[in-house]
């Protein structure tokens, strides 16, 4: 399930923050896909279905699945129903928790997050070295302001089987770090980015630009 994976996501998405800021200036989504024999679009039947069984039946879910299944249409693949759909389309969505990061208005100022000069203990990050009361950090300017805010970890998955045969033919996840955890601002753009080059290269992962949050 995403949940249980998103502990190391939020490791191998570190990179993806840097260039975010608290203000809207969108983000990106890591798109990796692999593909076992995934037929060309030639008539084929489909169903989209929720792999979290708590999903299964909810009107949200009812939503982003509608998009899903808008773009296999759009592929080429003929909407069919679970008991009879030649290929079965198993989707999954979330977000996390969210974590803090912080930034500075100044100049010097180091973001403990990427900085390899920092780690992380008793709950907060603090420099490598000796801490304490009075610790002069000469990277800190006089005219520095350090500003926190939140930032969330999303990711869908996709995965498509052969409903005959049971074989899994398409293994898909878009996952991506945005100040949002708006799901119906964040599911229809990883989605979008999910089929942006569908079904790709098997074993690459791919950045995925996603606009902005219109606010």
């Amino acid at each position: 399930m995403i949940k249980q994976r998103f502990l190391a996501a939020v490791g191998a998405l570190g990179i993806l923050g840097a260039g975010l800021t608290a203000c809207a200036t969108g983000f990106q989504a890591d798109v990796s896909r692999f593909q076992a024999q995934l037929p060309a679009p030639q008539g084929q039947t489909f169903a989209v279905v929720a792999d979290d069984p708590a999903l299964a039946g909810g009107i949200e879910f009812g939503q982003y699945a509608q998009l899903v299944s808008g773009e296999m249409a759009r592929l080429g693949y003929v909407p069919g129903t679970p008991a009879n759909a030649d290929l079965i389309v198993r989707f999954d969505y979330d977000v996390d928790n969210g974590r803090e990061r912080l930034r500075s208005t100044g100049t010097g100022f180091r973001d403990p997050f990427y900085d390899p000069w920092y780690r992380y203990r008793a709950g907060a990050f603090v420099p490598r070295g000796y801490w304490g009361y009075g610790y002069y950090d000469p990277w800190l300017s006089s005219s520095s302001r350090i500003d926190s805010y939140t930032v969330y970890t999303s990711e869908i998955d996709l995965d498509i089987d052969d409903r005959r045969t049971g074989q899994r033919l398409f293994e898909g996840t878009a996952k991506a770090v945005s100040p949002s955890d708006n799901l119906q601002y964040l599911v229809p753009n990883l989605v979008e980015a999910m089929f942006t080059g569908f079904p790709g290269n098997s074993g690459e992962t791919v950045r995925i630009s996603i606009k902005p949050e219109e606010r």
